[in-house]
């Protein structure tokens, strides 16, 4: 089972709010502004184009009162059950080192920035079937996009779980292509039921 990271395992309502803060706007403004992006289907990143501003520059360290609730309980569950556990996401450098740092204990740990890639493309699905060691069926993807997580890895062959949280995960829990996750779950308490039952 691989994870993916932000708005899965980790909550980024405070790296947004710091975002908004130095762009100079509030993070009601912001965040009402990205939920548009989504729910159009368009790039988030153009949310800086719309506020007319750089992307701030900006390094949040990922601390314990980021993480899901649910988050270490299922990872150690997957463990438990004797299962692979990995996590990749598209996060920037030294994301690894805080998710070890914050307790997170997996076969294998790897970034967007580490690797040279970044989802949505096939290579990062083809590195994360490679650290796995498993062949692509036998993998299921966990993650709370359709676009950067669901679609791409099963374009690979993955099997994949769709996570409704996050503004991605609840707009895109509505979406059509929704049905296609092999799963869909409301947190990460189901999976660990699942792996565990």
């Amino acid at each position: 089972m691989v994870f993916d990271v932000g708005e899965t395992l980790v909550d980024e309502t405070r790296l947004w709010a710091e975002l908004a803060r130095r762009a100079g706007v509030t993070p009601f403004t912001l965040t009402a502004v990205l939920g548009s992006l989504i729910a159009r289907g368009e790039d988030h990143r153009q949310i800086w184009d719309i506020l007319g501003c750089e992307r701030p520059d900006t390094t949040v360290v990922v601390e314990r009162d980021d993480l899901y609730p649910d988050a270490l309980e299922c990872l150690a569950a997957v463990r438990t059950a004797g299962l692979t556990v990995g996590i990749a996401g598209n996060q920037p450098e030294g994301a690894e080192d805080q998710l070890l740092a914050l307790g997170f204990t997996a076969d294998f740990l790897a970034s967007s920035t580490r690797w040279g890639v970044a989802k949505p493309s096939v290579e990062f699905f083809e590195r994360v079937l490679v650290s796995a060691h498993c062949p692509a069926p036998a993998v299921l993807y966990v993650g709370d996009r359709l676009d950067n997580d669901v679609l791409p890895a099963r374009a690979v062959g993955m099997r994949t779980a769709l996570l409704r949280r996050g503004p991605w995960g609840y707009l895109h829990s509505r979406a059509p292509e929704a049905h296609l996750a092999d799963l869909r779950l409301d947190s990460l308490t189901q999976l660990s039921r699942l792996v565990t039952g």
